[in-house]
């Protein structure tokens, strides 16, 4: 079939079974070839072929609301929806969201990229609808890996005690982006092994009121006799405990099986979850082979061999640099810990958590317990090291606030992905830390410029003992500049001066040094001299250099890779209203005050104005004019 003149999911309903099986094959086809050139999660997506052809066939989008968990799985309802001829353009600048997209298609009802949402979403629209008098189903589908987001347990226990319809999909591929953790996990192998107890349960009530006489009187002890059958058949009855009727274990790549399930759940009264076994990569054996989470989200590669290209950069990851540093640290320091929510691929903690898995904690997607646990290790004098990416920090902004920050526990956030991160796009710009982290009392915030100055930083973290520190560090790999061998502290405040000049000054930190670098010898060309400061504490300011460069009277520009509102350069504009600096020539540059999308970390900074061509034209603006005459 050809792929590419889909509009809608409606030419699913004359399908027969023979037909969807070949349109499933042309659908992991066009994905492997397509994901190849573009990268993406390539994973989640051939696993969720015959789950997503089913559901559009059973069900009427948009009228029925099919909300994505996570969104990394739907790809293949785009394809679905008419968007098959824009892949090739797929997280690339202005190109096809990676995630869905409400802008994009009418079938795309909930917009995410973080995981655990779409239950409490899907309550809102069964409220919603049944408040306006509408008959439509509502099926959101979610990752076992995501149910054990607290928020999933949290709409769980709602949806159960509200009995709304709502047919919650949980698919079951036994891995999120690493393989899952928690006890949640283990209900879910048991329930894989144990049967089809929904089949059995409602044949046995069948036929006790099918026996002549007794029937009757069987028939009202059923409800006690199905319960017993219940926890004789199933080794978990979590979520008919919750209010669910269960159907399940259900073969997610069996449509006759999906077919038989979809229907007998459309005909059930009140939440109804389908428990869905499928194959995470199923059809390309490379993604089917992955157990580590290589394949859930990955770059080009070659299709023949599922090799990765990589680009040519001897430089470690910021990741593995980090992660490195404290295991390295680690040996010499039983006190230190690590913890991770889900992510210890992305976090590099594999060799930490190979060397020492005592004191490795994968909590699973859990962000405020992370956060919480991280307090409670440090209430009893260890070191725990907090390995999360900015924007899931989010997530855990009130446990770093009250648990952390307000006990002045000495617990170091790693901050990974701070910064633009790209194709990933809005939902994982890690823009927002500095902004949420910086008013939070007794929190130190630094960023290294390079990866030298960021194995120092952790040693400074591990050595802190005065309260909360936190370090931001970008996505992708440093410079390859030489590496110290011996570790020492920075002391906390402290900035460093990386360019003389009598002119102007910039500051900033991590990822914009060297655009302010080269800004900065763009204008000693032309006779204009600029100091470039790396403000490496973000908090606290370094106050006593602060104070020496406002005395001087030159222009200061700030430079950001994070939000405006609230971030570095307000914290100069606030020391210059607080001593006293009121006449001082003071501009910033940063992210401004709306999302950004995806593409490339370049071309997102060059439409908003982070070039350093366009930073030399504005501190040049900001001189006084007799300097611009000379």
């Amino acid at each position: 079939m050809d792929l590419l003149s889909i509009k809608d999911p409606s030419f699913l309903k004359t399908m027969n079974i023979t037909e969807l099986e070949v349109l499933s094959s042309d659908i992991r086809k066009f994905l492997i070839e397509n994901l190849s050139k573009t990268g993406g999660h390539i994973g989640p997506n051939l696993g969720v072929v015959e789950l997503t052809l089913a559901l559009h066939k059973c069900f009427n989008s948009p009228k029925d609301k099919i909300l994505w968990d996570v969104g990394h799985q739907s790809y293949v309802h785009k394809i679905l929806t008419g968007r098959a001829g824009q892949f090739d353009s797929l997280r690339q600048y202005k190109g096809l969201c990676g995630f869905p997209k409400m802008s994009e298609s009418i079938h795309d009802v909930w917009e995410t990229g973080h995981s655990s949402t779409s239950l409490s979403a899907a309550m809102g629209m069964a409220i919603s609808r049944d408040i306006k008098g509408e008959s439509n189903f509502v099926i959101p589908v979610i990752g076992d890996g995501a149910l054990t987001g607290g928020m999933a347990l949290e709409a769980l226990n709602h949806i159960g005690d509200s009995q709304k319809n709502i047919t919650v999909i949980l698919n079951d591929n036994e891995m999120s982006i690493a393989p899952n953790v928690g006890a949640l996990h283990n209900v879910l192998s048991k329930l894989r092994t144990a049967g089809k107890y929904k089949w059995a349960k409602d044949e046995l009530e069948y036929l006790l009121k099918k026996i002549p006489a007794v029937g009757g009187k069987l028939a009202a002890t059923a409800e006690k006799v199905k319960d017993s059958l219940k926890y004789l058949l199933t080794s978990g009855v979590f979520f008919e405990e919750m209010g669910f009727t269960y159907f399940g274990p259900i073969d997610g790549h069996d449509f006759n099986d999906l077919f038989e399930n979809f229907q007998y759940a459309k005909k059930t009264k009140g939440p109804v979850l389908l428990h869905i076994i499928t194959k995470k990569g199923k059809g390309y054996s490379p993604a089917e082979d992955d157990r580590i989470g290589t394949w859930h989200g990955i770059g080009q590669y070659k299709i023949e061999t599922g090799d990765v290209i990589k680009s040519v950069n001897s430089a470690p990851s910021w990741s593995s640099l980090v992660s490195e540093t404290v295991r390295k640290l680690a040996r010499e320091d039983k006190r230190i810990v690590a913890i991770t929510p889900a992510m210890p691929v992305g976090s590099k903690l594999e060799k930490f958590a190979e060397e020492f898995p005592d004191r490795f904690f994968d909590v699973g997607i859990a962000e405020q317990h992370a956060a919480t646990m991280a307090a409670g290790l440090a209430t009893q004098k260890m070191k725990p090291f907090l390995a999360i990416y900015s924007t899931f920090l989010q997530r855990a902004y009130d446990q770093v606030l009250h648990d952390i920050c307000r006990q002045n526990l000495n617990v170091f956030i790693g901050v990974d992905r701070a910064g633009l991160v790209g194709a990933d796009g809005e939902t994982h710009q890690g823009v927002f830390d500095v902004s949420f982290l910086r008013h939070l009392p007794n929190m130190v915030i630094m960023m290294p410029k390079d990866e030298n100055e960021g194995q120092h930083l952790v040693y400074t973290a591990l050595k802190y003992d005065e309260g909360p520190i936190s370090m931001r560090f970008p996505r992708g790999n440093g410079y390859g500049v030489p590496m110290d061998s011996k570790l020492k502290e920075i002391p906390i405040g402290t900035w460093e001066i990386l360019k003389k000049g009598k002119d102007a000054t910039i500051l900033t930190f991590g990822t914009t040094i060297p655009m302010a670098m080269e800004a900065a010898l763009m204008l000693e060309k032309q006779g204009v001299s600029v100091q470039v400061v790396n403000a490496r504490f973000i908090k606290p300011l370094d106050e006593k250099m602060l104070y020496e460069i406002f005395k001087t009277g030159m222009p200061i520009l700030t430079i950001e890779e994070a939000v405006l509102q609230g971030g570095f350069g307000s914290a100069i504009l606030e020391f210059a209203h607080d001593q006293g600096f009121h006449h001082s020539i003071i501009d910033r540059v940063g992210i401004p005050d709306k999302f950004i999308e995806h593409g490339s970390v370049n071309e997102l900074l060059n439409e908003i104005g982070m070039t350093a061509d366009k930073i030399a034209v504005k501190l040049h603006s900001m001189l006084p004019e007799k300097k611009k005459r000379a």
